[in-house]
């Protein structure tokens, strides 16, 4: 089954032995969906960026909700900057996309309430070798030294936006330190495909770790 971009990335961040998502995992989800989506309609074509910043250009918007929404968000007039495309909306990110895959069963969504009075979705994934499979792609375009040109653009995005968002489901620390400079060659290839996005997606994630924010509306 086809997954977007969006979805991939969320499906990323399950730590598979643990049957969860990891609390250390959250704070960057939000910002990693709108990074996400970002991606995909520039490379698509929809969007225009130059420096540190994008203009919508004038299309049909996609078929896609989130990616519709994200894109209507990136105004046609006077290019913005990445930064708060990616952030400001970061929170509302998450629900759309779980929505979207609980539609198609790959994950099923718990509502329950904590002392009665805090709810809280509680997601699962119904095949977690379906993200393994997905992880293993993912970190042997970093691991296997692969040459950035002819890592597929999906792949090379996930295994930058994992490391920039310190995704511990697909990379450890130690794994990012020695392989700092298979990512950097990836990390450039990106840079040279959609200028600006990547060090978007790291200030507003360090942002939001150094406060101990977290996002899931």
């Amino acid at each position: 089954m086809d997954q977007s971009l969006p979805q991939s990335l969320f499906l990323l961040c399950y730590t598979v032995d643990k049957e969860k998502f990891e609390l250390t995992n959250l704070q960057g989800r939000g910002q990693l969906l709108r990074a996400a989506a970002l991606t995909v309609l520039t490379l698509d074509g929809l969007l225009s960026a130059a420096g540190k910043k994008v203009v919508r250009l004038p299309a049909e918007p996609p078929s896609d909700p989130f990616l519709a929404e994200v894109w209507r968000d990136v105004p046609a007039e006077k290019p913005k900057s990445w930064l708060p495309l990616v952030h400001n909306k970061a929170h509302t990110a998450e629900k759309p996309i779980r929505e979207q895959l609980a539609a198609t069963g790959v994950v099923t969504v718990r509502h329950e309430r904590r002392l009665g009075l805090l709810a809280v979705d509680r997601v699962s994934v119904n095949d977690p070798r379906r993200v393994l499979a997905l992880q293993e792609r993912v970190r042997a375009a970093v691991l296997r030294g692969s040459d950035p040109a002819a890592v597929p653009m999906e792949e090379l995005t996930m295994a930058v936006f994992a490391v920039e968002a310190e995704v511990t489901s697909v990379f450890s620390g130690k794994e990012r330190r020695e392989h700092e400079q298979a990512l950097k060659a990836l990390a450039a290839r990106f840079d040279d495909a959609v200028p600006g996005l990547r060090k978007a997606l790291r200030d507003s994630y360090l942002s939001s770790r150094d406060v101990g924010g977290g996002w899931g509306a």
